[in-house]
């Protein structure tokens, strides 16, 4: 192939060391193709063709290049080492969701993973999955430049102290949420696109005593589905926690309710806050719905709010610091 010609040259030299390796020795760069077999060793002349072969020959830390455009698994993948996955420029590499499972797990913890430039979604005609990526962990997970598309779940499902970070990254079109996260799961979210999600945009769902949940969004947009169902963000207690959403720079548009603030039960430490700068909340039905002792939205002066239907609970102005 050409592609593999080219890459054969340009990483000659690391092929050569990596193939003076010996049969057991873990690569940091591991290869993935079309035509790879999982009984090869996963070097750039001897590509393996499943992402599970690929975890196994990769080091602790290391890289997984996707040569070309193909599915590489055919299960849920569980990722148990730091490592990054990553598809060539020009490729697909796509992962999919099927046999009531997530394209990707990650259940251990203190991992860095990386996906970049990867598609992750659904297989027609097969048994569906779940979710796109779930983090169960106290794990770090980046998504760059990627795709989560089409599931019959969240995009991306994080919970426990996992953290997520996405950024230049389409989520579109799934049944739950963009991304969803429960008890202390954080997420960065920055330069992304989040659309037509039947469940909405971000939420943060926080239902464990004495838990803390955030998210953070940045210079992103948020589109609802096409009857306005769904919030663009929530923050949500019914016990003694706290959820926070910040939204910045962002548009939110054709929602349900483009910000949701919910609080309920617990004995009087449930908390839920939605704060919003520099932001247009445009053709909603609701602006904003702000419902429940502790819950409050908090927007500042440069919001622009125009043609939303209505709204409900109230808004707290922000005080520029």
């Amino acid at each position: 192939m050409i592609r593999r010609t080219v890459l054969g040259s340009a990483f000659a030299f690391a092929a050569t060391l990596l193939l003076s390796a010996t049969a057991q020795a873990q690569l940091f760069r591991a290869y993935l193709a079309s035509d790879g077999n999982d009984a090869n060793a996963c070097t750039l002349v001897a590509p393996c063709r499943l992402l599970p072969a690929a975890l196994t020959a990769v080091a602790d830390g290391g890289e997984i290049w996707m040569l070309d455009s193909a599915n590489y698994n055919t299960a849920t993948v569980t990722i148990g080492k730091s490592v990054s996955i990553l598809a060539v420029p020009g490729a697909v590499g796509s992962l999919v969701a099927l046999g009531g499972g997530p394209a990707l797990s990650i259940t251990a913890a203190s991992l860095k993973i990386a996906l970049r430039n990867v598609v992750i979604g659904p297989v027609i005609g097969a048994m569906p999955g779940t979710n796109g990526v779930e983090l169960v962990s106290a794990s770090n997970l980046s998504i760059e430049n990627s795709v989560i598309a089409n599931l019959p779940g969240h995009g991306a499902y994080v919970t426990g102290s996992g953290t997520l970070n996405m950024t230049d990254t389409v989520v579109r079109n799934n049944s739950g949420a963009a991304i969803r996260l429960q008890e202390t799961a954080r997420a960065i979210i920055a330069t992304s696109k989040l659309l037509g999600n039947i469940q909405g945009g971000v939420a943060v769902a926080c239902d464990v005593p004495a838990t803390i949940g955030q998210a953070s969004i940045s210079d992103s947009l948020i589109v609802g589905y096409s009857n306005g169902i769904g919030n663009g963000v929530v923050a949500s207690t019914s016990t003694d926690a706290t959820a926070r959403v910040s939204v910045s720079r962002s548009t939110i548009t054709r929602m349900s309710s483009a910000l949701r603030a919910s609080s309920s039960g617990g004995t009087g430490q449930s908390i839920s806050q939605v704060h919003v700068t520099g932001s247009s909340i445009v053709e909603n039905i609701n602006s904003y719905n702000q419902a429940g002792t502790g819950s409050a939205i908090y927007s500042l002066g440069n919001n622009l709010y125009s043609g939303n239907t209505t709204s409900a609970g109230s808004l707290t102005p922000m005080v520029p610091q």
